[in-house]
């Protein structure tokens, strides 16, 4: 029942499509979203991670899935993040696809709503280190589509791959495009 208010309110009211899910289907990936220029993407997320069925994750700090709000965090596929001990964000995230089976993280890697010159590389290489492909995702409100790209396995060459990826995006519309990274 959910599953279909979600597409009423996605297809139907809104006018969104979703194209190319089957890449989503890896088990284990960085689901790498751009552009994210609005509080308006999370939403847009979560319509597709409930039209989808497919399990998506974010992390966050380990305090915010305390009492009262950590069950729904958790229930919206939050992964709570300890970096007490040695490791550091990259080894505690990929720490956490080693022990789960599926794990797709998504991550915006312009790391906030507001303009950027370039975006953030620890989704890069949280990839590298846990050994998983980048799945491009891209939210394109020009189009009113989220399209989710081909798997895509990082080389060890940030300058050289992130020539490739930004590919994908190129001439996506974020909701407020003076806020998103020139691609």
């Amino acid at each position: 029942m959910k599953k279909q208010l979600y597409k009423f309110i996605f297809f139907r009211l809104m006018g969104w499509k979703i194209t190319g899910l089957e890449n989503a289907e890896v088990k284990k990936c960085i689901l790498m979203v751009l552009p994210h220029t609005s509080n308006h993407d999370f939403y847009i997320g979560l319509l597709t991670r409930g039209i989808s069925g497919l399990q998506m994750n974010w992390v966050g700090k380990k305090e915010l899935f305390r009492f009262p709000f950590g069950y729904y965090f958790k229930n919206v596929g939050g992964e709570p993040i300890d970096r007490s001990g040695r490791l550091n964000k990259v080894e505690s995230i990929a720490a956490i696809f080693d022990r789960k089976e599926v794990f797709r993280l998504a991550v915006a890697p312009e790391g906030t709503r507001k303009g950027v010159k370039e975006i953030k590389t620890g989704f890069y290489y949280i990839a590298l280190k846990a050994n998983v492909p980048i799945v491009p995702v891209v939210f394109d409100w020009g189009k009113k589509e989220v399209r989710f790209e081909k798997p895509f396995f990082p080389t060890g060459n940030y300058e050289a791959d992130w020539k490739i990826l930004k590919e994908y995006y190129r001439g996506a519309k974020g909701k407020i495009p003076e806020n998103g990274i020139e691609i």
